[in-house]
């Protein structure tokens, strides 16, 4: 059993975690439902499924879960997009947070490529 708490990559994405909740906290109350839940349900799938993977006794496995935390990912990148459009955040959150995705993306896809070759 690998130690999730080791890697880079969830403590990186646990920090990421931390700045969602807190800049989806100024959303209009008509997104905490809608917009707001999905931010942050996308950013807590990502060290979670790493967490997840990291448990897991197949380096197939882990390799699978990698791939779910990496497809959160791109979807939480997409979601601040949104966020950004309809002026629920600052173009400067929104490319900081995106510079921060971007690194944790590529970091994940070439620990999963590592991992299954």
């Amino acid at each position: 059993m690998r130690d999730f708490r080791k890697y880079d990559i969830w403590k990186d994405s646990m920090e990421l975690v931390d700045s969602v909740y807190t800049f989806v906290e100024v959303f209009p109350t008509t997104e905490k439902y809608g917009l707001r839940s999905q931010i942050t349900r996308s950013a807590v799938s990502i060290p979670s499924n790493i967490a997840e993977g990291a448990s897991r006794n197949s380096e197939k496995d882990f390799a699978r879960f990698l791939e779910i935390a990496l497809g959160s990912a791109f979807e939480l990148e997409t979601q601040l997009i949104i966020a950004e459009r309809r002026n629920y955040m600052l173009k400067s959150h929104l490319e900081e947070s995106v510079l921060k995705l971007n690194s944790l993306q590529k970091r994940l896809y070439a620990l999963r490529r590592k991992i299954i070759n």
